[in-house]
């Protein structure tokens, strides 16, 4: 397996080469379909205008889950696949996904029973795939477990399981799975066209290398859309003028000290002001409090939190913590944006709209995937890839995916050490630190990352740019937003060696990421 840039374009130099399928966009559901299509033997390419997951396939909740605000909803079709889906990314991604219990406080005398039940049929739809019973727990181990819980009018709580990851590292690794299998993936690849044949029907890509700035005419036989929030740019290009198909949902969250909720276990808060389900999840040592709904009209790669969510989230953590968070004690805050059908009337009730994915293929053969979420993009990607097999007359082959170990698995690993989202590379990655001791300090006083872990990101994860390292290589622009603004001459410094990059590109790049990141913060800081 190669991740030597250079080496995986000049696999775009022969204009006859024709592609078995061309994914476009590399987050979630890009990555699943490329490793789908790749691991049955067809010839992949994916290209991703930016970095892997650099759009909403990094800013979840960090949660592999079934969705238990589905089952409320009554969507058992859905809850019961991404329950399935949750049990192989437990298996398949080991090093990741953890079993997390969450507590569900009760405030009313009946909320007890009422949570056992419903999340009782949670578990049973899981099958043998099941994380865990759930039960309900008496006030004093509630407070036992989540000693700075709200304790007036605590009846008790109801305690069950479900996965939890981290989302970027899981799509690095998928990236790294398909070119194990033979794919082509490259980031910083714009598709700026669509090439179409005598018949009018999809037959390629016409695609910008962003940092080169040459042009490339790639051939193919399918081509998916799997973009997110931006499918409709592409749905654009085949047929302009096309009503849009999705619009944008934004989630926002905010990062603090562990401090506010010392223990393993998770909240889930099940009934909000705006009536969405609001989690306090123990992530990398940090807390994650989210999210909201707020409808959009327009999407960006950089979306940023509105005050009346910031705000939203703090109130209603302020009402079942002890203690309140204030502004200062945010250490992060990031917004991603869900891609939901686009509603036939006027609706702006976003968190109604289903979140099961849909397949669309149009006149032109143009395959367009969306919806969905990371625990079924597995499913996604399978469903793709059979999508393509009829329009593409490809010849067929059955999934590979439910049996696939990704890239990195291994059980059993230590999570008290952060090097543990590396799994089987982390042995490899330490010996690093042989060819330079430096490399083998941290990045940051606040922060556990080690500058080995950037070159690292270079060598073997296609890392460009210092965001990519910060935000999605490791995790500190979502983890300590100020600590990652002071490591980012050290991070520039790393990589212009390895990349072979100049005084300018180092200046550029600092002066880019500091901008980037005073948006992740509530007041402005200057290093």
């Amino acid at each position: 397996m190669t991740t030597d840039r250079q080496e995986l374009i000049r696999n775009l130099n022969d204009p006859e080469q024709l592609w078995d399928v061309i994914v476009v966009g590399g987050g979630a559901t890009g990555l699943g379909a490329a490793l789908d299509a790749a691991s049955r033997g067809y010839q992949t390419l994916l290209l991703e205008q930016a970095d892997f997951a650099k759009g909403t396939s990094s800013r979840s909740t960090k949660l592999v889950h079934g969705g238990v605000r589905y089952l409320a909803q009554g969507d058992i079709g859905l809850v019961r696949e991404a329950l399935y889906e949750r049990g192989l990314l437990l298996k398949n991604a080991a090093h990741l996904v953890k079993n997390e219990s969450f507590i569900i406080p009760n405030y009313e005398w009946w909320g007890g029973a009422f949570y056992t039940i419903g999340l009782t049929l949670y578990d049973l739809l899981a099958g043998k795939l099941g994380f865990g019973r759930a039960k309900h727990i008496s006030k004093e181990e509630v407070v036992r477990r989540l000693p700075t819980i709200q304790q007036k009018k605590l009846y008790g709580g109801v305690v069950y399981h479900d996965g939890q990851f981290d989302d970027s590292r899981l799509a690095v690794n998928l990236m790294q799975t398909s070119l194990e299998q033979g794919a082509t993936i490259l980031n910083y690849f714009k598709v700026v066209n669509l090439i179409k044949n005598a018949q009018q029907k999809t037959a390629g890509v016409t695609a910008t290398d962003i940092e080169s700035g040459i042009t490339y005419h790639i051939k193919g036989k399918t081509v998916i859309n799997a973009t997110g929030v931006f499918v409709d740019d592409l749905l654009q290009m085949d047929k302009p003028g096309k009503k849009p198909l999705v619009r944008s949902s934004q989630g926002v969250h905010l990062v603090l000290d562990r401090s506010f909720l010392p223990g393993e276990d998770a909240i889930m808060i099940p009934k909000t002001d705006d009536g969405r389900v609001l989690f306090v999840v123990p992530w990398h040592d940090k807390l994650v409090v989210g999210t909201t709904d707020t409808p959009l009209n327009e999407h960006s790669l950089e979306p940023v939190a509105l005050e009346e969510e910031i705000n939203f989230i703090m109130r209603t953590a302020a009402r079942y913590l002890s203690k309140a968070p204030t502004r200062k004690d945010v250490l992060s805050v990031f917004a991603g944006l869900r891609p939901l059908a686009a509603p036939e009337n006027d609706s702006s009730k976003t968190k109604e709209i289903s979140r099961s994915h849909k397949l669309i293929v149009t006149e032109s053969g143009l395959i367009t995937i969306t919806g969905g979420k990371w625990t079924t993009y597995r499913r996604m990607g399978e469903d793709t890839i059979n999508k393509a097999i009829e329009v593409g007359k490809l010849n067929p082959a059955e999934t590979k995916t439910k049996q696939l170990s990704i890239h990195g698995s291994m059980e059993n690993v230590d999570r008290r050490n952060h090097l543990y989202i590396y799994g089987s590379d982390q042995e490899a990655l330490l010996e690093l630190g042989n060819e330079h001791p430096s490399w083998k300090e941290k990045l940051h006083p606040r922060l556990p990352f080690l500058q080995a872990e950037v070159i690292w990101g270079v060598r073997h994860e296609m890392a460009r740019t210092i965001e990519d390292i910060l935000a999605r290589r490791v995790r500190a622009l979502f983890l300590d937003a100020r600590a990652a603004i002071d490591a980012a001459p050290l991070v520039a410094e790393l990589m212009a060696t390895e990349l072979k990059r100049d005084e300018q590109w180092k200046q550029s790049q600092i002066t880019a990421f500091r901008k980037l990141a005073q948006s992740y913060l509530l007041e402005p800081y200057t290093p």
